[in-house]
């Protein structure tokens, strides 16, 4: 077959054999099997030759014996030459309307961030290799597969990547609603029994690989941080206050550290990488008035007075601090590759929540390190000492990206 390079074993049977292997060597002394019926094989091996020249070579040794009990040894060469066809697996995947397994990735929520990280770590991982088709649609992705083993690894690897649950025989894998940057709400119960802390106003995050808490107690002053395992988000799940289009933009008008205080018994494991600070904002729609907001925010490590911010008025929560997007997108000297996919139902704001998708990659370094980032030539590099601007991501994490053409064997990047 001149797609899947297998060799028809009759009557009906494709197998994958190597060149001068000892699959293929005994699948050749198959075809001369009756020739061979009245002599005694003694030894085979194969005669090199030009590896596309569509020749196979064999070097028997046979032996008979004849009269009076002679034995008579000979040497010959037994030339096949190679027919490339195509087998039915094949024709139905060139069809592209033959499948037998399909794992359909689902998310009920309004962005597609998630999509865009996981079509990052297929790509790293190189599980796209075995699918015959690749369909976006509105809310998900499916993936189509010739065999159920196949769309299982598939499963499993999505398991690993973000808390998820399936369906069994259909699976259809749906990921929590709330993910990214956002305000979730919890019952009393659910609270006690996922995170099991005392009463405190909290503020969650949603890392990519778990669900991480950022619980922030304003009266002592300091943070505590908890995962929650997919197991346990599916037993008691909870759902966002807001997603990432509602978000308002503020600028920052004043804000003062708050001094760290004692941590209180059963808060929690500190977190590190955030600082209390209390704010005055402004929304940037309100400029021409006197109305100012008084929060507080664990961004106090980042913001300065006249940062823009984006949050949320519900109890005027800061989520993330806000930069020029159009500076960003001309500075941006990386790009990511994309799946090969078919396209239904595609939103007019799908390039802006992209946009939001990158973003998230220069700002947050523990996403970075599963997604494969690639040196992009046609923007020129710029030095990195601007400590104003918003985050970019280093040469040093940067991959060169390698085109690599169709060699002389039909397939990109194969063995020579």
């Amino acid at each position: 077959c001149f797609l899947c390079h297998r060799y028809l074993q009759p009557p009906g049977t494709w197998i994958q054999c190597t060149l001068e292997s000892r699959e293929l060597l005994a699948l050749c002394l198959k075809k001369i099997k009756a020739s061979l019926s009245k002599v005694r094989l003694i030894d085979a091996g194969f005669i090199w030759t030009e590896p596309h020249s569509k020749r196979l070579k064999l070097k028997l040794t046979v032996q008979k014996e004849v009269i009076n009990g002679a034995v008579l040894q000979q040497v010959f060469v037994v030339e096949y030459i190679v027919q490339s066809q195509m087998c039915e697996d094949c024709h139905r995947i060139e069809a592209k309307d033959f499948w037998k397994a399909v794992v359909q990735v689902r998310q009920k929520t309004l962005h597609k961030k998630t999509f865009y990280y996981l079509e990052q770590l297929i790509l790293k991982h190189r599980l796209h290799q075995n699918t015959l088709r690749i369909k976006e649609i509105h809310d998900g992705l499916d993936f189509y597969y010739s065999s159920k083993q196949q769309a299982q690894k598939m499963v499993d690897f999505l398991q690993c990547t973000v808390p998820s649950r399936y369906i069994i025989y259909v699976y259809c894998l749906e990921y929590p609603k709330a993910f990214g940057k956002c305000l979730l709400s919890f019952t009393f119960k659910e609270f006690y029994n996922c995170l099991s802390f005392g009463q405190c106003f909290f503020f969650l995050l949603i890392s990519w690989q778990e669900i991480l808490s950022l619980m922030i107690d304003y009266a002592s002053g300091f943070f505590s941080v908890a995962e929650i395992d997919g197991n346990t988000y599916w037993r008691h799940p909870f759902n966002s206050l807001f997603h990432p289009k509602q978000l308002e933009e503020f600028i920052i008008m004043d804000i003062n550290r708050v001094q760290e205080k004692k941590k209180g018994a059963g808060a929690g494991a500190r977190s590190n990488k955030h600082t209390l600070a209390e704010a005055w904002v402004q929304k940037t729609s309100e400029l021409n008035t006197d109305h100012q907001y008084f929060c507080c925010t664990h961004l106090g490590h980042i913001l300065n007075p006249g940062d823009l911010v984006l949050g949320s008025v519900l109890f005027l929560i800061l989520i993330k601090k806000s930069y020029d997007r159009t500076k960003r997108q001309r500075r941006r000297n990386w790009k990511l590759k994309e799946l090969e996919r078919d396209r239904e139902g595609m939103d007019t704001d799908d390039e802006r929540q992209y946009q939001d998708f990158l973003e998230d990659l220069e700002e947050d370094e523990a996403i970075r390190k599963n997604v494969n980032i690639y040196r992009n030539a046609d923007v020129p590099v710029e030095s990195d000492t601007d400590d104003d601007g918003p985050p970019r991501i280093s040469l040093a994490e940067m991959l060169e990206d390698l085109h690599i053409s169709q060699d002389a064997t039909g397939g990109e990047g194969a063995n020579m």
